[in-house]
């Protein structure tokens, strides 16, 4: 039997990104593997489109959460 302590597990290549909307200003938080276009609570903008992978991010990235 293989002792399982020593196996490393992958890290996720995916994470969550703060947005800042280009036309109001708001930032909110999305997925960067979105599968539905994700548009800001406040005015409507698109702030990411996706593309079968990561998504097109179209604000202004803030910051990337861990």
């Amino acid at each position: 039997m293989p002792n399982f302590r020593n196996v490393l597990i992958p890290a996720p290549k995916s994470r969550f990104i703060r947005v800042r909307c280009n036309q109001c200003g708001n930032e909110q938080v999305i997925f960067d593997h979105a599968t539905v276009e994700v548009r800001c609570l406040v005015c409507g903008n698109l702030l990411a489109r996706p593309t079968g992978g990561r998504a097109e991010i179209l604000g202004t990235v803030v910051k990337v959460l861990e």
